[in-house]
């Protein structure tokens, strides 16, 4: 996504107005392919026309969740990110790759070990779920350089330009990620169905006049073609003029579509709504811009960032939380949306280095999955609910949507209704508060045009009620398998047509009152729960049935359906997994609607569902002891199984299994942190004296390339200038005294929440401790006197939080520089320093290739991998990082410890730290686990105490490397208030056979100093 991409919305009414947009049925592309047999190859899988995708002849509306999986290094854990979104009623996945950690040296592309995209196509795929690749080049995604690597910054052209030296540098990455998302598409049997070519190339600034520039779109187009891309591509968000835009030209998608952060990122005050947020014109738009090609949101608001300082990701998921989902998600069904991506579903974490400076270590984002693939927020159920929904309403997709209004479809003027009208299908109707901010509680009655006539509902009495920020999709000749719903103002969770019946699940609010009305004339029989509060009437051809909300399920039958009538907590508890043919994969089977499913009511997850001869099985997972039904249950099968384990069950009346899952948690030992044995390493060796930094880096560069800062010193001192782009940066300015120097002014940038400290050789100078807000800081330190003749070093530090990003075009701000920006030593000239620097060991030929090229940092722990398991630290001075530093510095500390979480327990971890002082004493830590950078906890900014740590990184069942980092910005020192590993309601699981990630233990470096 892109910071302000709010901003995005208004500009799309000046795109493309009045370009020529050549309509097309089942058309194919405007945009060239390799030859004509793949093109003729992938007519037979995805096709579109103005209403939606056809995948295999399917038409689909596709429902997709954001995931990067560079955001979560353990492989065997994407399956079951994938089996979340899949049970939430998705059918795709979007996803970035990120550039930066692919070719962190120019023209070594590097994609293996923790980095390989093919398990995720693989876990796709036994998942049952599709792919829109998203590779860039350029991604924003909040990671550093927007996806760009820091090389990048010495390219003499505009980025993301035709210049010629920034188109050269994609070339290879593009060939390569191209060639490999190519052989996972669903031409090669794999589960990939769309491609975007760029990211959110939507405006430019900064006084660049070639934009936009549909040859530099063609370019990236044409790349990922000569790559053996072949599904359509897709676009999110058009230049302005439309360039991009099907039908343009010169660098036109297939498919147009938008992005779109209607409620902002102000996650410090999660109640409030802004007037006006909440988008209304998205179809005129639509219809302006692309009519011939499906409504498109490629990302939609699903959660918020939260930058340093902030309040905190619960606070984002209070701000897009399940209200949010009910209102906004539902208009965007209102426009007709036919590709519905919702940004992030889950975010994961910025692990070693890989986040930009306006964000921290948890990219948690609010998100439906927590960072640790928890499912326990309500606006994962309530998806589950929408996407459910979508997934069984294929008669939406050819619904016309119409105006909105007050007037026409309701009787109370406080509400808004949108209607989308079917033609021979089923008709929708989408009903809101009209100031959508609205916490009030609403009666109301509808006006419906149905079969019968035009319908005033409710029929049998009483009225309808929408109860604060929430919003319904009413439905009129709604198909169940040919039996004809006329209405319900119940909104529908699902249906299936089963052997020997049909049930449909409606669900209400708490306390409200619904009616449905079936074309039939049988009799309504309460064949489950109370008849109380449940009436019913013929009217003509039609059976009308009128009830209050309960929390006790109601099942009624009319003919052959059976309608479960549940509140809304009840449905939250509903799973409709598939039912793949024997022999097939448990979890990949068709999309299609007529695949054979059950119902399982199962409380927290149900991943999967299949037959084995007589048995059913289920995968599930459980965090309380769990009664699970299960509804339309073969009639072939005799033995039910949960997870391989049998389950005694029976069965009602109505054919409903009932089965028990016991649950006992577990009893989880943690050791204590504060009571390892802690070893302990000065890592800032270079403030003394007799430090020899022959080795290191000369910034001898008198010109820069970088083409967005000149030259405030006599070399260059930009880090990325030298190869080094992520972690702790270390500079020494050798100078040779006169005796009459008595401060240094210096100017420093690490972006946002940086820190940086000055020693003159063994004397500390001073710090920049670090605000939310500032990328860079002007200080002036007073010196000690200087002895004339001698000579003298300047250690320096800088934080370098992540490179910038930015999506305007022309701005190049991740070409912004780390390091030092200009000094002045009094009474002296600039160029008596002379400086050298360091990064990580090797910089760009970086060390660690399993970790990847942004994991470490310049510290001297760091370049020698004594982060890594198994470091040489047995002669050692013992030294815990409770008992800290007594001046400023920065120490190494590390332990190791075992852990033994019993098998078949899913147990979220976290290292957690406290922060009991106040004022906060100015002190930055960075976590290493297993030699993986999991956390960089800054104590004066915050907001993250808390981070959690994988299993896969964390080896739960055998021995753990613990490096922790301590730099001291404050002249008294720093130590840490807390430290510990602590643990949350522990998850009985199905997932099973999870291999740890590549955890290379220390080896010696040739050539570190």
């Amino acid at each position: 996504m892109k910071l302000l991409s709010v901003c995005a919305v208004a500009l799309l009414a000046a795109q493309a107005a009045g370009a020529s947009i050549k309509h097309r049925i089942n058309g194919f592309t405007l945009t060239e392919h390799p030859d004509q047999a793949k093109r003729d190859l992938l007519q037979k899988h995805v096709t579109w026309d103005d209403k939606s995708l056809f995948v295999n002849g399917e038409r689909i509306m596709i429902f997709s969740g954001e995931v990067h999986p560079f955001r979560l290094p353990v492989q065997s854990l994407w399956i079951d990110v994938f089996q979340k979104i899949k049970a939430l009623g998705f059918n795709c996945v979007s996803f970035y790759t990120n550039w930066a950690l692919l070719e962190g040296k120019p023209g070594e592309y590097r994609a293996d070990g923790v980095f390989a995209l093919e398990p995720f196509f693989d876990a796709a795929k036994e998942a049952g779920i599709y792919l829109l690749a998203r590779p860039g080049p350029y991604i924003n995604a909040e990671v550093s350089g927007g996806g760009f690597p820091g090389w990048l910054q010495r390219v003499n052209s505009t980025l993301r330009t035709s210049g010629k030296t920034y188109l050269e540098s994609t070339d290879n990455y593009i060939a390569h990620i191209a060639a490999t998302i190519a052989k996972a598409q669903i031409t090669n049997g794999g589960p990939v169905i769309l491609y975007q070519p760029e990211n959110e190339y939507t405006g430019a600034c900064c006084g660049y006049d070639d934009f936009p520039d549909g040859g530099y779109m063609q370019y990236v187009m044409d790349q990922a073609r000569k790559a053996g891309i072949v599904v359509p591509m897709i676009s999110n968000d058009a230049s302005p003029k439309g360039t991009n835009v099907p039908g343009s030209g010169e660098g036109a998608v297939d498919i147009y579509g938008h992005d779109s952060y209607p409620l902002g990122f102000d996650c410090a005050n999660p109640t409030v709504w802004p007037d006006g947020s909440l988008p209304t014109n998205f179809r005129d738009l639509h219809l302006q811009q692309s009519p011939s090609t499906p409504y498109s949101l490629i990302e939609f608001q699903a959660g918020a960032y939260d930058p340093w300082g902030g309040p905190g990701f619960d606070a984002c998921a209070g701000l897009v939380n399940h209200e949010f989902e009910r209102v906004f998600y539902k208009n965007d069904f209102s426009f007709g949306v036919a590709i519905l991506n919702l940004y992030m579903t889950f975010g994961g974490t910025n692990w070693g280095n890989l986040g930009h400076p306006g964000g921290y270590t948890s990219y948690d984002y609010g998100s439906p999955l927590t960072e640790t693939r928890n499912i326990t927020r309500e606006k994962y159920s309530e998806l589950k609910l929408i996407g459910n929904f979508a997934k069984v309403s294929p008669s939406y997709l050819l619904a016309t949507p119409g105006n909105l209004t007050t007037s026409a479809y309701t009787n109370n003027a406080e509400l808004a209704v949108t209607p989308l009208v079917g033609h021979g299908s089923g008709s929708y109707f989408v009903v809101r508060h009209s100031d959508y901010t609205s916490q009030a509680s609403t009666d109301y009655k509808l006006r419906l045009p149905t079969s019968a006539g035009n319908l005033t509902v409710p029929q049998l009495g009483g009225t309808l009620s929408l109860n604060g920020r929430d919003s319904k999709i009413h439905v009129v000749d709604y198909n169940v398998s040919g039996t004809n719903v006329l209405y319900s103002t119940a909104e529908v969770f699902t249906w299936k047509k089963f052997a020997d019946k049909k049930v449909l699940v409606l669900y209400g609010g708490p306390d409200e009152h619904h009616e449905l009305a079936i074309s039939s004339k049988s009799n309504v029989s309460v064949i489950e729960g109370s008849e109380s509060g449940i009436s019913s009437k013929q009217i003509k051809n039609t059976v009308v049935v009128g009830w209050d909300v309960s929390s006790t399920r109601r099942i009624i039958q009319v003919d052959d359906l059976q309608v479960l009538l549940l509140d809304r907590n009840s449905a939250y508890n509903y799973w409709v997994p598939q039912l793949p043919a024997e022999g097939t994969s448990p979890g990949y089977s068709t999309q299609k609607n007529t695949a054979s499913s059950i119902i399982v009511n199962a409380g927290y997850l149900v991943r999967t569902a299949y037959v084995d001869g007589q048995d059913l099985h289920l995968t599930a997972d459980f965090n309380a002891t769990t009664t699970v039904e299960v509804i339309g249950a073969p009639s072939s099968v005799k033995n039910f199984y949960i997870n391989e384990k049998q389950i005694q069950h029976s069965v009602d009346k109505n054919g409903i299994w009932s089965g028990k899952v016991e649950y006992t948690a577990p009893k989880i030992e943690l050791p204590s942190l504060k009571d390892l044995d802690w070893k302990y390493l000065d890592t800032l060796p270079e403030i003394q004296s007799s430090y020899d930094d022959s080795a290191w880096t000369a910034a001898d560069l008198k010109k820069t390339d970088n083409t967005l800062r000149p030259l405030d010193t006599p070399t260059s001192l930009y880090s990325s200038d030298y190869g080094f782009h992520a972690g702790y940066l270390i500079y020494r300015g050798h100078f040779t005294a006169t005796g009459n120097e008595s401060s240094l002014f210096i100017h420093t940038q690490g972006g946002s929440a940086f820190g940086s400290s000055v020693w003159l050789n063994e004397t500390y100078v001073g710090s920049w401790a670090g605000i939310d807000k500032d990328m860079d800081s002007n200080s002036t330190y007073k010196l000690p006197k200087l002895q004339g003749g001698k000579p003298y070093v300047f250690t320096v530090v800088v934080d370098n939080m992540g490179l910038d990003e930015d999506w305007t075009v022309g701005s190049d701000e991740m070409k912004d520089p780390r390091g030092i920006l200009g000094y002045k030593l009094s009474g002296r000239d600039s160029s008596a320093i002379t400086w050298k620097l360091t990064g990580n060991l090797g910089g760009e030929d970086y060390q660690d290739k399993t970790r990847g090229p942004l994991n470490e940092g310049g510290l001297f722990s760091e370049r020698q991998g004594f982060h890594q398991p198994q470091p040489p630290s047995d002669d050692w001075e013992s030294s815990s990082p409770f008992d800290g530093l007594t001046k400023p510095g920065i120490g190494f500390y590390s332990a190791k410890f075992d852990l033994d979480i019993p098998t078949g327990w899913d147990v979220p971890l976290f290292f957690n730290f406290a922060n009991s002082t106040s004022p906060p004493p100015a002190y930055r830590v960075q976590l290493y686990v297993n030699g993986y950078q999991y956390g960089k906890y800054v104590n004066n900014v915050g907001p993250q105490q808390s981070f959690p740590v994988p299993e896969g990184i964390l080896n739960y069942r055998g021995t753990n490397w613990l490096a922790v980092t301590l730099w001291a910005l404050e002249s008294d020192g720093a130590k840490l208030d807390g430290l510990e590993l602590a643990n949350t309601t522990p998850v009985l699981t199905a997932l099973k056979d999870l291999e740890a990630s590549e955890q290379p233990k220390y080896e010696k470096r040739e050539g570190a100093y």
